[in-house]
């Protein structure tokens, strides 16, 4: 019976201590919440931010592997769109002050997860420490794409 009495007041107590950790946080300061869009998008009257910002944190959209400015995918298959799709996300950091190094977490996205090793071949290049990853085959994505990566960084 004691113990039974020790694990319900422990219980209880954690209950406690997770309410009183939760009004500390919300008695923070308020996050700084930040929309950004790459230039030359704001007249393209898409329904999403290129990012968004909340404190020193970034959260990119998804990416795909079209060439800058158009919906033109990178000729050549899964391997030039994981790369182009990866350069369009180093820009997007890097315009909005983080950079690959300080991405922390992807998302990929591919219409045929057969490719899934071709695509890893081109991302490992571009990361020298690879961020947490998921990776799940989807039974279409955006332009017909091949791949679609969504990132979260740290701002520097």
């Amino acid at each position: 019976m004691r113990k039974t009495l020790t694990v319900v007041t422990a219980m209880m107590l954690s209950g406690f201590l997770v309410s009183a950790c939760e009004l500390d946080i919300q008695s923070d300061h308020p996050a700084k919440i930040t929309y950004h869009n790459m230039p030359g998008t704001e007249d393209l009257g898409l329904p999403f931010s290129s990012a968004v910002q909340v404190d020193n944190t970034l959260y990119l959209s998804g990416n795909l592997g079209n060439i800058p400015g158009t919906g033109d995918l990178a000729p050549g298959g899964i391997a030039a769109e994981t790369r182009q799709t990866l350069e369009n996300i180093k820009t997007a950091a890097e315009q909005f002050g983080s950079s690959m190094d300080r991405i922390v977490k992807c998302t990929v996205f591919l219409a045929d997860m057969q490719e899934w090793s071709a695509m890893n071949e081109v991302y490992r290049t571009f990361f020298a420490n690879p961020p947490a990853r998921s990776a799940f085959g989807t039974t279409g994505l955006a332009l017909g794409a091949r791949v679609e990566i969504e990132c979260i960084a740290i701002i520097e």
